[in-house]
């Protein structure tokens, strides 16, 4: 990364000038940084201290909780440190760590979504298998081979984007945010980050059809089963995942499928706001309201 030794820092996206809007900023990000943290670490905790849930779906949930409180701890605490230190320097090589991880983490989550769904398509359309199927060895491979694919999506990404020379360093976003970056590239070196997500796209195409497929099995076994109690109770745990991955989606390719703005907005921010952090935020509140055991392991964690 030869770039390196002309830019050595870059200047993150600009606070308002006007100071209760600064509180307000502050507030909103403190607020998103601690509900997602109280929501998934409650996840984690109810998984771990309830011996019910020591199943691989909920293993598989655990890890997904880790993961989302992983990627808004990569770039909220940055922004709220800078607020406190009325700064808004990143070093190159924070900038580096920060694309990294963020993008590995959301890659992490597309590929346990899919884990996910599959694990749901053996319990519901296989569920005399599911348990030789879904062993204790198979759920680690499986959750391996999420992080190493992840980290791997991320190192790709990440070579694509800094491999290119910068003509400017100011970068009008909260945090080192890629399309961002791109703007800023001096040369057509940043055509292997275009190349990267042309690569990507074929991969998460086939995961969508993948996860469509793997629904449209799993609700016409659902509806032939004949006690309408087992339908609900197969439902219940397969509705929260499917709109996890909606949320998920639709937050990112709004993001990333509309043309970057010229300069900074407060829309800009809010969309950015909403793909980055709202999702890891509502994905406990979304397993917690659909799934009575979580419900009931997360009342018996907190004595209620």
């Amino acid at each position: 990364m030869e770039n390196q030794s002309s830019i050595s820092e870059f200047l993150l996206l600009e606070f308002s000038s006007i100071q209760e809007l600064q509180i307000a900023q502050f507030c909103l990000f403190l607020f998103l940084y601690l509900a997602t943290l109280t929501g998934n670490l409650l996840i984690i905790s109810a998984v771990v201290f309830d011996y019910r849930l020591h199943t691989p779906m909920y293993f598989f949930l655990m890890n997904l909780a880790i993961q989302d409180i992983a990627s808004v701890s990569v770039l909220i605490p940055k922004f709220m440190i800078n607020y406190l230190l009325n700064s808004r320097h990143i070093s190159y090589s924070g900038c580096v760590a920060q694309v990294i991880f963020f993008v590995s983490f959301v890659g992490c989550d597309v590929a346990l979504l899919t884990v996910m769904a599959y694990d749901r398509y053996v319990a519901i359309c296989n569920p005399l298998q599911y348990e030789l199927i879904m062993n204790r060895r198979a759920c680690m491979q499986m959750v391996g081979s999420v992080w190493v694919t992840g980290f791997l999506y991320g190192g790709l990404h990440t070579g694509g984007t800094f491999v290119t020379p910068f003509c400017s360093n100011v970068v009008n976003q909260f945090f080192c945010e890629i399309p961002q970056l791109l703007k800023l590239a001096c040369s057509d070196l940043y055509l292997a980050e275009i190349g990267a997500v042309i690569f990507s796209v074929p991969i998460l195409l086939g995961i969508f059809i993948f996860i469509i497929v793997t629904y449209i099995k799993i609700f016409s076994a659902v509806l032939r089963i004949p006690s309408v109690q087992g339908r609900k109770k197969a439902l219940s745990t397969c509705l929260p995942h499917i709109v996890v991955f909606s949320v998920f989606l639709i937050f990112v390719c709004f993001a990333y499928l509309r043309s970057p703005p010229q300069k900074p907005s407060h829309l800009d921010l809010a969309i950015t706001i909403m793909y980055s952090i709202i999702p890891p935020m509502l994905n406990p509140m979304i397993y917690s309201m659909r799934n009575q055991e979580i419900k009931n392991a997360l009342s018996k964690l907190l004595n209620f």
